[in-house]
């Protein structure tokens, strides 16, 4: 008999033809049929979901997390448990906690902290070192509860400080001896279960001290070495992010990485104003090495990557202001008090910001600032900018800066798409998106806790693109589902899932599209020692299966711990192989 039948449901099965009216039964943690189903086997004890008006998708698979240190303590993965995903790939962008040597705890702790914006004492009280090895990683996590399924990879900049120690974080060059041993740990990490390994080369990640990540600085025989050891494994997926400064040089390095694997390789892609092109010469070598025969992909996101900014999170458009750092220690309601105060406005708007680089760029481009609102609102015009709304009514606007900080108590949040947003709406990411070497991800969740919140990127892409797209073509929603379920899964090896068919894992959302939306992200203060994050929920997700299972409700957890650690790549279904 079936366990569940998902009935009368609007399918999009995953595999990007047309949607189609049926059921979808569970037997175990499989999907037994799809479309007509055999009445015969639908028993008292079967569950019924009713999906009349909704469609029903296979669970989202996000390959680019930073949860490592959080899916030791949270079991519930949240916030992207809150978006319709079912399963995460960790250790991406060559950070992550294993291996590790027990001396190497706290500067792993900082590396992390810095580059991914995860509170470092959230880290230090939550994450329970009951291993070193990257394959005692793996083992800790499947003696964890979990209510999804969890893939790792190993991060290189662990490994190159686990066999060069200090030297590793100094950027030193490796010997030969060291790349082999390098090399030893990722062969055995994959083997024991990593789906591939992960590399940094962008100054943008730092520790918390300022310092540039290890692997900045690796040179040819390192990197090539490492991407050796997914050929002498015969499995696994590289992963890698740069700031391609020299383009040919660096594009070069990644190629021959690819080559020397024989493996998939993915790479961030993104349109940063400072170079407005590099993205499309970045996509146009990755067709050249598709054309070649080279397995190359740019790992794109479906909106801007935007900071938020605000009394409650890391940076506001005054955070680098003499008089705003006089009050910034104050509790909310105080601060929100002083800031409208008249003589407090008046000091503020005659000061100018106090730093340069990136972070002036964030807080002083009021062309690029918004409400983010509620539902958020990821495609705004430049009308609506502080800029825009300035020219309008004749006034600066750092005033309506001042004036939005304030509002909702001093919870409202302004939004600075930073990049892929160069024209004013997203038309770049319309061409990432459609790339045909492209595959959705650089949602980041569990990372960037004071100033991101990309976790709810799987929502995006169905409601904008497939629903509420004004300012520009949207997209099939056939197509978008494919996206973030059937094609995510199989860059990274997970062949048996994010497809609606006799023999694949039912991992399940029935969704009310009509009403799918990302909220505005909250402050919340719930990580291990009070630590602060961003977290975003959605409308529209009614249940989630995870394993054949009802796992979450309107995104909220039942409380059933039906996921597990993946260990490797997961075959299709012999039948549908």
């Amino acid at each position: 008999m079936y366990d569940l039948v998902v009935r009368n449901g609007t399918v999009y099965d995953g595999q990007g033809g047309a949607p189609f009216s049926g059921d979808v039964a569970v037997t175990g943690d499989r999907v037994a049929a799809v479309g007509v189903i055999d009445e015969a086997l639908v028993g008292p004890d079967t569950e019924i979901v009713d999906a009349a008006g909704r469609i029903v998708t296979p669970g989202f698979v996000d390959i680019h997390t930073h949860y490592d240190g959080q899916v030791t303590w949270d079991p519930y993965i949240q916030p992207s448990t809150f978006h319709g995903v079912t399963t995460i790939v960790t250790g991406n962008c060559g950070v992550g906690f294993a291996p590790c040597r027990p001396d190497q705890r706290d500067w792993l702790i900082g590396l992390m902290e810095g580059v991914e914006d995860i509170p470092g004492t959230a880290l230090h009280e939550g994450i329970q070192w009951d291993w070193e090895s990257f394959p005692e990683y793996l083992d800790a996590l499947e003696r964890r509860d979990l209510a999804i399924d969890v893939g790792t990879q190993v991060p290189h900049g662990a490994v190159r400080a686990y066999v060069m120690g200090d030297r590793g974080p100094a950027h030193e060059p490796a010997t030969p001896g060291e790349i082999t041993e390098m090399a030893a740990i990722v062969q055995e990490a994959v083997e024991a279960g990593a789906l591939g390994f992960s590399t940094s080369r962008t100054e943008k990640h730092k520790d918390v001290d300022g310092v540039l990540t290890p692997s900045i600085t690796a040179d040819e025989d390192e990197l090539v070495g490492l991407a050796g050891a997914l050929r002498s494994a015969g499995t696994g997926v590289l992963q890698g992010i740069s700031d391609f400064y020299d383009f040919d040089s660096e594009f070069a390095l990644f190629r021959a990485m690819a080559v020397a694997s024989g493996r998939p390789t993915s790479i961030t892609v993104e349109q940063q104003d400072a170079r407005p092109d590099w993205w499309l010469q970045l996509l146009n070598g990755i067709t050249e090495a598709q054309d070649d025969g080279i397995d190359m992909r740019g790992q794109v996101p479906p909106r801007a990557t935007g900071v938020l900014m605000g009394l409650t999170t890391t940076f506001n458009p005054f955070s680098f202001h003499p008089s705003y750092k006089a009050i910034h220690h104050l509790p909310l309601e105080e601060k929100v008090a002083e800031l409208k105060k008249p003589e407090i406005r008046a000091a503020l708007l005659a000061e100018t910001c106090a730093v340069e680089g990136l972070a002036a760029e964030i807080v002083t481009s009021f062309h690029k600032m918004f409400r983010l609102g509620n539902p958020a609102n990821y495609e705004p015009a430049p009308e609506d900018s502080f800029a825009g709304l300035g020219d309008a009514d004749g006034r600066r606007p750092e005033e309506i800066a001042l004036d939005v900080l304030v509002e909702n108590d001093g919870k409202a949040l302004i939004y600075h798409p930073l990049f892929n947003y160069l024209p004013g709406n997203l038309d770049y990411v319309e061409q990432m998106i459609h790339h045909p070497h492209t595959v959705m991800g650089l949602g980041d969740g569990g990372a960037h806790c004071g100033v991101i919140s990309d976790a709810s990127f799987p929502t995006t892409l169905l409601q904008h693109w497939g629903r509420d797209r004004t300012r520009g073509p949207r997209i099939p929603l056939e197509e978008l589902v494919a996206k973030q379920t059937m094609k995510t899964a199989a860059l990274v090896g997970l062949d048996d899932r994010g497809v609606l068919a006799a023999g694949y894992k039912a991992d399940i959302n029935v969704i009310d599209f009509e009403n799918l939306a990302p909220l505005e992200p909250e402050v919340a203060y719930d990580l291990p020692a009070g630590g602060r994050r961003l977290v975003q929920r959605a409308t529209g997700y009614e249940v989630t299966i995870v394993s054949g299972q009802i796992a979450f409700r309107d995104g909220e957890p039942t409380g059933l711990l039906n996921g597990r650690l993946i260990r490797g790549v997961q075959s299709a279904p012999a039948a549908s192989s």
